[in-house]
């Protein structure tokens, strides 16, 4: 078994063409079920912009400047509506609040990183963070431009759906109702697989638990940003008796 210096030595002489070759090969079979839900819901958001009126190229240009999906759809009534930059920076802060977790979630894997740091720190969208916290990257793959990769690939995915929709939008005629449902089940799957990793449950059911707590007392609307509080401060509480349970690496 290598040791860290030794592992270290191999990846300082290996060429970067080399290096960026085996990350990428090593980060895009963890995006290929991102590519599934992200062209539905990509070409789905690109046509609803389409039959709301707008050209190809607002959905070409939202998907790579805001790559939020969520807070995408909810632009076209905000851009259909009165301009109310305040409404709109609330209404962002509000959906994606959870990001704030992701970033304070990820400190320690993006140091040191260099120039890479910012364009994952733009471009951390829930399936990114969801491969980037928990993939098993391999000794002799460099881990910044694994993530990097991971990253740019998901972007790359939603902006190619999203700007397919803008473009053949006219031409599509069929009830895209229930389409958002997609996400919802990757979601699921990513819970299931690292559910089946983890040796003991204890911090997934205390998730569950919290979040069905929240759910049922501020209701469906209103619940996300304080379960996310509240599943912070348990597991900060619990994070000691998780760790000697080999729960939290």
């Amino acid at each position: 078994m290598q040791s860290e210096s030794t592992v270290l030595q191999t990846k300082m002489t290996v060429p970067r063409s080399e290096k960026l070759k085996k990350a990428f090969k090593a980060a895009f079979p963890y995006t290929i079920p991102i590519f599934a839900g992200f062209w539905f819901l990509g070409i789905t958001y690109g046509i609803y912009m389409n039959v709301s009126g707008f050209s190809f190229w607002y959905p070409m240009l939202m998907s790579i400047t805001i790559f939020a999906g969520s807070i995408e759809f909810v632009t076209v009534n905000m851009l259909l509506g009165a301009f109310n930059p305040l409404q709109a920076f609330a209404m962002t802060l509000m959906i994606n609040a959870r990001h704030l977790f992701y970033g304070i979630s990820m400190l320690d894997k993006f140091r040191g990183l260099g120039w890479k740091k910012f364009y994952l720190i733009f471009g951390m969208c829930d399936e990114s963070f969801s491969i980037n916290y928990t993939a098993d990257i391999p000794e002799d793959v460099d881990r910044g431009w694994f993530m990097f990769f991971v990253t740019l690939l998901n972007h790359i995915y939603w902006f190619s759906g999203a700007t397919l929709g803008g473009v053949f939008g006219s031409l599509i005629h069929f009830d895209t109702e229930g389409l958002e449902f997609v996400m919802t089940a990757m979601f699921v799957v990513i819970f299931l697989e690292q559910w089946l990793k983890e040796k003991k449950h204890t911090s997934s059911l205390l998730g569950l638990g919290i979040s069905l707590l929240c759910l049922t007392a501020f209701g469906a609307d209103n619940f996300i940003i304080p379960a996310m509080l509240a599943i912070t401060a348990v597991l900060t509480l619990l994070r000691r008796p998780l760790e000697r349970g080999g729960e939290v690496q």
